[in-house]
């Protein structure tokens, strides 16, 4: 049997339609952060409104980029702490991930944070005693933060199938990513700048390592889907 190319886009295209019902905050953040972009390099991570994110709250987070290939989670939706069982504001992104998959992460956050550019992972977790095979998406989007691009990251993570029992961590399936362009004549924030490592006196010292801007809407929010840490 033949397929024609008509056939084979027909297929492709009801495989990405199959993906977004099973995933459907991963899309809605997309959207979300083309919308906020507006043909920019990239959003302000001041814009960034929960009320555009309603039905995709408890999937969302928000990462800080605090080291080269490093991202600490600064905002999380409920669900991300269901996935693990415990808290994980002020965690690494790659607590959610096996050992071996780590380096991978890394790589990813670097890819996102300083090309930039838009990443979709496709992450699986595998059955085990009281614990049912799970499949799941990891979206990653650069944010600007006081000019300085890329150093905050919009993210989702949504897994499809029962958590069952946690923690559960991820490996990492496949990547598909897409290079950033901005529109021309759009305004733009600065270029994105390589993460200087801080330091571990620097670390001890700070409850949190988020330190919202003064008109920053994310940290007025009360929603109950979304848990967010302020720093002094």
């Amino acid at each position: 049997m033949e397929f024609g190319r008509d056939t084979i886009g027909k297929i492709l295209s009801f495989g990405t339609q199959a993906m977004e019902m099973k995933f459907p905050a991963i899309k809605q953040v997309d959207a979300y952060w083309e919308g906020l972009r507006d043909g920019r390099l990239m959003p302000n991570r001041a814009e960034v409104d929960p009320r555009g994110l309603e039905n995709a709250l408890e999937f969302a987070l928000m990462l800080e980029m605090v080291a080269p290939g490093v991202a600490r989670i600064r905002v999380a939706g409920m669900h991300l702490s269901d996935i693990l069982g415990m808290e994980v504001r002020g965690m690494p992104l790659t607590a959610f991930f096996e050992p071996a998959a780590r380096g991978k992460v890394a790589d990813i956050l670097q890819r996102v944070s300083q090309r930039p550019e838009v990443a979709e992972v496709q992450l699986s977790s595998p059955a085990g005693i009281g614990r049912p095979a799970i499949n799941a998406r990891l979206y990653l989007a650069p944010l600007s933060n006081e000019g300085r691009g890329g150093s905050r990251l919009l993210g989702c993570l949504q897994s499809h199938g029962g958590i069952g029992r946690t923690p559960r961590r991820f490996t990492v399936a496949d990547v598909h990513t897409r290079r950033i362009v901005a529109a021309a004549g759009a305004k733009s924030f600065d270029e994105p700048q390589s993460i200087a490592p801080k330091t571990k006196p620097e670390l001890a010292e700070a409850p949190s390592l988020f330190q919202p801007a003064p008109d920053a809407r994310l940290k007025e929010t009360k929603h109950p889907h979304l848990k967010l840490v302020k720093s002094d």
